[in-house]
């Protein structure tokens, strides 16, 4: 085992799911080609493994490949005493929303990079806010699960970004939803689901600040990544007529554009409705 490796498989227990671009960008290395042969030997001896739902995906064998954790990796993990922080909350056992659970980590991955080549940013990530949260919600067996009166919300993924600046530091916190157009945006019978449904349920949860209460965090925005600039501008649209505020943020992407990290997220406006755009990475 290499440093290298070790990095590889920190990232793979902290995510659950990276591709080898992200791995590459991770864990460092010259050559992508030598970093690629490193993977597939690492596979071969069953220290990482690749998840076989990504061979469904159109264009897959055209693709960097998703690796996951394997049981060498984790014996490894543990005789190094590494420390793991999670920065998402996805089970150790197979998704049946396999797409879904690779844009959760790829789009975190892609947030967390661009904050490590800057030296004004901290990237915080979820292991730390539960860390932090009140004794309740770590002693819950889903503490990323938020309680709203009959029905509750779950993000995607939970992130902070500490900003440090000449005035001292600020924190913003982040719930992420990816919506890969599966849910209708609207719909007429307000009882069935809807992503504007969900919206409003967040839009309660801040006024309510029940994310203080239950995660003990100062503030929380909300980020939607979707699939295209029709469905973002469909989006803010319903946003508009439900006056959602200024902490709903939505940009496009697509599972193409993460193949590779999309440092984007993190330096690049995200669209608000009726609101000029705003970059995460910036504290003003």
């Amino acid at each position: 085992m290499t440093p290298r490796d070790l990095a590889i498989f920190t990232a793979l227990a902290e995510y659950r799911y990276l591709r080898s671009t992200y791995l590459h960008a991770i864990a460092g290395g010259k050559s992508a080609t030598r970093f690629i042969e490193r993977l597939g030997d690492l596979f071969h001896q069953s220290f990482i493994g690749r998840p076989e739902k990504q061979w469904d995906f159109a264009q897959a064998r055209h693709q960097p490949v998703v690796h996951e954790l394997g049981p060498g990796a984790r014996c490894a993990l543990g005789e190094a005493g590494q420390q793991i922080l999670p920065r998402t909350y996805l089970s150790a056992t197979a998704h049946r929303q396999f797409g879904h659970a690779v844009m959760i980590c790829e789009s975190v991955a892609s947030i967390e990079l661009a904050v490590r080549a800057r030296s004004d940013l901290r990237f915080i990530p979820w292991a730390e806010i539960l860390q932090r949260a009140p004794a309740a919600t770590r002693a819950s067996p889903a503490p990323f699960r938020i309680p709203l009166g009959d029905t509750a919300l779950i993000p995607d993924a939970l992130f902070g970004l500490e900003y440090r600046t000449g005035a001292g530091k600020s924190y913003r916190f982040f719930a992420l939803e990816i919506d890969r157009g599966t849910m209708p945006v609207h719909r007429t019978d307000a009882a069935q689901t809807s992503y504007l449904a969900k919206l409003a349920a967040y839009q309660s949860l801040v006024e309510r600040r029940l994310h203080k209460q239950h995660w003990g965090i100062s503030s929380l925005f909300v980020l939607t990544i979707t699939t295209g600039p029709e469905r973002v501008a469909n989006m803010l649209r319903g946003a508009m007529k439900q006056n959602v505020g200024p902490l709903f943020l939505f940009k496009a992407a697509t599972p193409e554009t993460l193949v590779t990290p999309m440092c984007g997220l993190l330096s690049e406006p995200w669209e608000r409705a009726a609101l000029p755009a705003l970059a995460i990475g910036e504290s003003g």
